[in-house]
């Protein structure tokens, strides 16, 4: 289909056009130019239109007929002579804007967007070929910045996974252009040693999270809110807690620390009390949790000791 945008008025560049009517540039020897006086414009899709008259804007667009010569540079066409077929309007006018299939921006072919040239779904950003995305330009999912080929990252230009920084090509990178993961650094291809208690170890991050220590420290739920429901009693004295249920209530940093640190089972106690550099003061600075009796030390060969009772 041939198109030509106009503004609210149905002119085009302060020519007046009517629907049915045709309308013919002599030449007179002349070679047909786009740009020029020597035809009118137009395009083979309303996307390539509304870079030239927005579909966001009160601008109309019409079907035309092309009955003369044609020039085109792929991305509009002109021709000496035209007919104005129809005025496209209504359903037919939303379909070719994109917004069909519950898309409240323009020219998807995905679902549920309200971003723009989106071919994924439930994009709030544009030019998403992914889905979820709130930044543009992203091919894959849950990103909050742009231009990523890979997921879930809220720097721009990644191809790897959950970084924060950009141009990197590894996973959870803060800095920039390292193809490593775990990186702050620029330019790094070797993973980072990381400290624990303050000093360095000869672990990387990626070993961390493959270790006994993170899955001791994940064993217990960590809860900053924590969903409370009403008791039997305090539903039958208030009809409003009925209809609720319940409240949410809000704990501290450290007293979401000592909730943590109660719910662990001891063995889990006893592998912590073994990372490398473990140092009771800084334990209890971070989480408010003292290791007493006699000193951090003689527990924590007390946690060892049960550990390797434990695990025998």
């Amino acid at each position: 289909m041939k198109i030509k945008g106009f503004n609210k008025d149905l002119q085009c560049r302060g020519m007046q056009f009517e629907v049915g009517k045709e309308y013919k540039i002599e030449l007179n020897g002349r070679k047909l130019k786009l740009c020029t006086d020597t035809c009118f414009h137009y395009c083979n899709s309303l996307q390539q239109v509304h870079e030239f008259y927005s579909v966001l804007e009160n601008n109309r667009f019409c079907e035309i007929e092309v009955l003369g010569e044609e020039v085109s540079d792929g991305k509009k066409c002109g021709s000496n002579h035209i007919k104005i077929v129809r005025e496209i309007v209504g359903e037919e006018l939303n379909i070719l804007k994109g917004i069909t299939n519950g898309n409240t921006g323009i020219f998807n072919s995905g679902h549920h967007n309200s971003g723009s040239f989106n071919s994924g779904d439930r994009n709030s950003g544009d030019r998403n070929s992914g889905y979820y995305n709130s930044g543009y330009y992203n091919s894959e999912i849950f990103n909050s910045g742009c231009y990523n080929s890979g997921s879930f990252n809220s720097g721009d230009y990644n191809s790897g996974d959950f970084n924060s920084g950009s141009y990197n090509s590894g996973k959870r990178n803060s800095g920039l252009f390292n193809s490593c993961n775990f990186s702050s650094g620029i330019f790094c291809t070797t993973e980072p040693k990381i400290n624990i208690f303050n000093v360095s170890t000869d672990m990387t991050m990626r070993e961390f999270l493959d270790s006994r220590y993170y899955r001791a420290i994940t064993s217990s739920d960590f809860k900053l809110t924590e969903w409370i429901p009403y008791t039997e009693e305090e539903m039958e004295k208030d009809e409003s807690k009925k209809l609720i249920g319940g409240y949410l209530k809000t704990y501290t940093y450290k007293e979401a620390c000592k909730n943590w640190w109660n719910g662990m089972s001891s063995k889990n106690k006893a592998i912590i009390c073994s990372m490398p550099n473990f140092d009771a003061n800084v334990f209890k600075e971070i989480t408010g949790i003292e290791v007493k009796n006699n000193g951090w030390k003689i527990i924590k060969n007390f946690c060892m000791y049960i550990y390797s009772v434990v695990s025998a």
